[in-house]
């Protein structure tokens, strides 16, 4: 009513009180609508917050992780030092494909995941089981981290040959080679 009242003070005639009274009720619906979304992602977002310490702090580490082979397996070149804090960028799940959001993250080499410490061989007649070639750490990792290095090198060469304005430097692709992972000691 008080938006009727407001509107004929201000020498609307009816029809534009009304239209100007429809208006100002949608527009505290969609304030509403707002609000109560809003309030839905703060609760949401503290229950997920409140069930993760519950359970268990997510621990990630900040700084550079050393990758080395199985205890199992005798090293051939040095261990990767692999800076995780330069990768952050990407979704977790881009490396550890089988996490759950609310499971602790384990490590590539627990049982189940990468845990194949000698490479599948080629039979005679067939390509080795690409199951058994994914477990096995080394190939999880190369084609992994190369894999996707390449990608990102790639991407960058078609960004300079396209010739376009860029915004800002290209990121850096990361090693492809073996001494750039694995210096000799």
């Amino acid at each position: 009513m008080q938006a009727f009242e407001a509107a004929a003070k201000m020498g609307f005639s009816l029809q534009e009180s009304l239209e100007f009274f429809m208006g100002a009720l949608r527009m505290r619906k969609l304030v509403i609508g707002i609000m109560c979304l809003a309030a839905f992602w703060v609760f949401r977002s503290s229950v997920v917050i409140s069930r993760a310490e519950a359970d268990e702090e997510m621990c990630v580490p900040m700084g550079t992780i050393v990758i080395e082979p199985p205890e199992s397996v005798e090293a051939k070149r040095a261990p990767v030092d692999f800076p995780h804090s330069i990768h952050f960028g990407f979704s977790c799940q881009t490396c550890h494909h089988k996490w759950e959001t609310d499971a602790a993250i384990v490590g590539c080499k627990t049982s189940g995941c990468h845990d194949v410490a000698v490479a599948p061989t080629k039979s005679e007649k067939s390509e080795a089981d690409k199951t058994a070639a994914a477990r096995y750490y080394k190939s999880a990792y190369h084609q992994k981290c190369i894999g996707c290095h390449k990608e990102i090198k790639k991407k960058n060469q078609e960004l300079e040959l396209s010739q376009e304005a860029l915004p800002e430097t290209l990121p850096p692709s990361g090693p492809t080679g073996c001494i750039q992972c694995h210096p000799k000691e």
